[in-house]
């Protein structure tokens, strides 16, 4: 019984040895594949047609706004009022008829001036990979900027890249550690699943028919979104 129990134990410790491997492994060469390709200023990033914003729950468990949510609204608006981007798509869930959250985060940017034929929704982006993937088959893109927070643009940018798409990331700012202890979490976790789904050949969840990113009046920049306009709305939101 004590030898079974022994050989348990080094089994157990073997993988778990494996497991922390494997996820310290995948977290570095993610990181690695989007050195270069984050900015923080609107100033430094290169015009891209198209940016991507990823959609997250608006609201916390505890009925606060989401800063997660907050952060990323005002990181699109910082894009597209310094003009680095001309359209939006917004790529969320939209899995409940009572859960929608491309829309929840269009009808935002609306409330601060931003001009709704610029923005398109994507309501089947369940998860990042379907996002990206959705990106280049369903919107026809080959070439993005990513808006989210820093360790998230790193996950879109690598599976873009094995996607072929030429992806670069607008970081929003991000969320303190002890607030965001569990999304860092299951980040790391998300990280190994990305090489499972290419490893596995995973595809979107959904496609769906073509949809063309273009608007019928001529492109006007915002000048009058000024940066961290959305803070106002969001009632000092940013100051969490």
């Amino acid at each position: 019984m004590l030898m079974k129990f022994k050989k348990l134990v080094l089994i157990l410790s073997i993988l778990s040895v494996a497991a922390s491997g494997a996820i310290f492994w995948c977290n570095k060469t993610i990181e690695n594949g989007a050195k270069g390709k984050l900015y923080s200023q609107t100033n430094l990033i290169p015009f891209n047609k198209v940016g991507l914003l990823l959609g997250t729950s608006k609201f916390l468990n505890n009925g606060k706004i989401n800063p997660y949510y907050a952060y990323r609204i005002e990181a699109a608006i910082e894009l597209l009022a310094s003009s680095r981007i001309k359209y939006l798509i917004i790529s969320g869930d939209n899995s409940r008829v009572d859960y929608n959250e491309p829309q929840m985060m269009k009808t935002d940017l609306m409330l601060v001036g931003i001009d709704s034929s610029l923005i398109f929704l994507d309501y089947a982006g369940f998860r990042t990979f379907d996002s990206m993937i959705r990106l280049k088959e369903i919107f026809g893109q080959t070439t993005v900027t990513v808006i989210s927070q820093q360790f998230h643009n790193e996950r879109a940018i690598f599976t873009g890249q094995r996607l072929g798409i030429n992806s670069i990331g607008f970081n929003a700012k991000d969320v303190g550690t002890a607030q965001g202890l569990k999304t860092q979490t299951r980040e790391k976790l998300a990280r190994v699943k990305v090489f499972l789904d290419f490893l596995f050949g995973n595809k979107a969840k959904f496609l769906g028919p073509k949809i063309e990113v273009a608007e019928a009046s001529p492109f006007i920049p915002f000048p009058c979104v000024a940066k961290g306009f959305g803070k106002k709305w969001f009632g000092g939101v940013a100051g969490i």
